[in-house]
């Protein structure tokens, strides 16, 4: 400290007892400290019981009673007191305010510190003020070091509301996997199920303390044998020894969770949660452990309530696979590799084709894939929205030139639409577009669509379906009878088309009063009083074709007629144009 800076405090403190006389501590010792100090204070296996000495001992030298350092992150909360404050010597004698030292860092946070002495204390000099000062900016500076890296870490590797995020989790696996203990340990990647719903039911401050006691739950559970971190919102991390997992596990399948002081207020909380063992002695990493977790609670996810899915290999490679085919198709789609199939529909009275179903397959180095190969894949991304309007595309160019060749046997063509779309608010305007660019009458194109799950979609869905119908295009509810929004369905949505499904069907061997009977008779009767065409999917039998007629339904649709053809084969099929044949 400088001796004008010195004779400011002086003056600013007014100590009398501030003078000129010989030192309390002489130079020699005063380095010694010094030296000390820094040692301790730098060392990289730094010691507190050791520094705590070290200041009592400097203390008693000089005479101190106390001393106290504060810690705040900016200068706001200075004001507020809102800070870190710590006493490493306190003999209660302390009443004289001997020196004090405030800093403000270039990050804007604020160090003080103040020593203090007894009224009977020796008075010191300046050399020894100096000596003091020097030794406490040494202290502050490893302060403001040791809290600036704590704050650092705290931003780094906690969220905003004090969870540990992932990169504490990567920073746990890394020191698992340096130590070689990551070997044995269970790793889990989860999700919350259907929390939207329990925010909406509780609101949102309540979910919090829900995720908040949740979570403590596990965190407890582990203790110091793993972590649990916070991915964000709902979504979490966790890693634990094998002594611990039926616990966390019971709680991952679901718990009641408190959510008021009185703990009488709760919710039953489960998770989606993907599960890796690692086996003991293997060589894997962070990155390993990261991707197989992932790839087990995406299983996990599409299961019901509270599902823990394990991983296994079979995973990873059936991961790999989707991954092929997300890479391959847009080249699939360039070169052409996928064909328009067409499935009939017949009149169940006239045996005559009337319509026809529009179906994709993939021909690929000379192999048709399935579309149970691929249409679940691309419904994971809205690669199957371009695969939609592709065949939209082939459909509308194939019904063109049969007009052009003045071709008497246009039908009209339906085809299916993926959920996926509704989340898109031109669709409409993309649809009529593509059919009006290609000049194909509106009546002749029919667009199917499946149930939605969720209040948003069916919106979308409503908006949608009231579009097509003004504009003159069919549209017919796909698959009904599996869904559960069935009847609200068919009473809120203009449907033109009630498409039911196979598994709605009854069977060859179900008596005429079975409850699969009945109830396909009444949706049928029910469909008909609401003014929809009904098509019923699926027909394999001659009894099933049978019942169609019993219960007024017109058209049919399966493998009993034929399964879906490649467009030249539906060609022939319409010379024939009907299935009398088969009687």
């Amino acid at each position: 400290m400088a001796e004008n800076q010195l004779n400011e405090m002086f003056e600013k403190y007014r100590d009398p007892r501030i003078t000129e006389k010989e030192s309390v501590v002489d130079e020699a010792t005063a380095a010694v400290f010094l030296r000390r100090l820094v040692k301790c204070l730098h060392s990289s296996n730094f010691d507190r019981v050791d520094y705590v000495e070290l200041v009592q001992e400097i203390s008693r030298a000089y005479h101190l009673s106390k001393g106290v350092s504060e810690f705040y992150q900016n200068i706001a909360l200075e004001r507020r007191k809102e800070g870190e404050v710590f006493c490493d010597l306190d003999d209660g004698k302390g009443t004289i305010l001997l020196l004090k030292n405030r800093i403000v860092a270039n990050s804007g946070a604020v160090l003080i510190t103040t020593v203090y002495v007894s009224e009977d204390a020796p008075v010191l000099s300046l050399n020894d003020y100096n000596n003091l000062d020097l030794m406490m900016n040494v202290i502050m500076s490893f302060i403001s070091r040791r809290r600036l890296q704590r704050v650092v870490e705290q931003y780094i590797f906690f969220d905003e509301n004090g969870y540990p995020n992932v990169r504490y989790y990567l920073r746990e696996l890394f020191r698992l996997e340096e130590s070689g203990q990551l070997g044995g340990m269970i790793a889990v990647n989860f999700d919350l199920h259907n929390f939207a719903v329990i925010n909406m039911d509780i609101g949102r401050d309540n979910g919090d303390l829900v995720i908040q006691n949740y979570f403590s739950m596990i965190e407890e559970v582990i203790g110091n044998r793993g972590c649990i971190c916070k991915l964000g919102g709902d979504k979490f991390l966790c890693i634990f020894s094998p002594d611990v997992k039926n616990e966390v596990l019971s709680i991952l399948a679901g718990v009641p969770v408190a959510y008021d002081e009185n703990i009488e207020r709760k919710v039953k909380v489960s998770a989606a949660a993907g599960v890796y063992e690692i086996p003991e002695g293997s060589v894997i990493n962070k990155d390993d452990v990261m991707e197989r977790i992932m790839i087990a609670t995406g299983v996990a996810k599409k299961q019901d309530e509270g599902a823990i899915v394990f991983y296994d290999d079979r995973m990873k490679e059936t991961r790999e696979r989707i991954k092929s085919i997300q890479q391959r198709f847009r080249d699939g789609l360039a070169n052409g590799e996928f064909a328009v199939y067409l499935q009939p529909k017949v009149d169940v009275d006239t045996l005559e084709i009337v319509g026809a179903e529009a179906l994709c397959r993939w021909i690929s180095d000379g192999r048709i894939v399935m579309p149970d190969e691929f249409i679940p894949v691309l419904e994971q991304t809205t690669d199957i929205c371009d695969l939609d309007f592709y065949v939209l595309e082939k459909v509308c160019g194939a019904i063109r030139r049969n007009l052009d060749m003045g071709n008497p046997d246009n039908l009209r063509i339906s085809l299916n639409f993926s959920r996926k779309h509704l989340t898109n608010p031109d669709l409409l305007e993309h649809i009529l577009r593509v059919v009006d660019q290609y000049k194909v009458p509106h009546e002749m194109i029919e667009v199917e669509l499946t149930e939605t799950t969720t209040d948003v979609q069916f919106r979308d869905l409503k908006r949608v379906v009231t579009g097509l119908k003004e504009a003159g295009i069919r549209t017919a509810v796909d698959d009904f009878g599996i869904g559960f929004s069935s009847l609200n369905l068919i009473r809120e949505v203009p449907w033109d088309v009630l498409k039911i499904d196979r598994y709605f069907l009854p069977k060859d061997d179900e008596s005429e009063n079975s409850r699969a009977c009945r109830m396909f008779r009444h949706v049928v009767e029910l469909a008909d009083d609401m003014g929809l065409e009904i098509v019923v999917e699926g027909v394999e039998t001659l009894k099933q074709l049978e019942i169609l007629r019993e219960n007024g339904c017109k058209i049919a649709q399966g493998f009993f007629f034929d399964r879906p053809l490649p467009g030249e084969k539906f060609e022939e099929r319409l010379v024939q144009r009907n299935y009398k044949d088969r009687f």
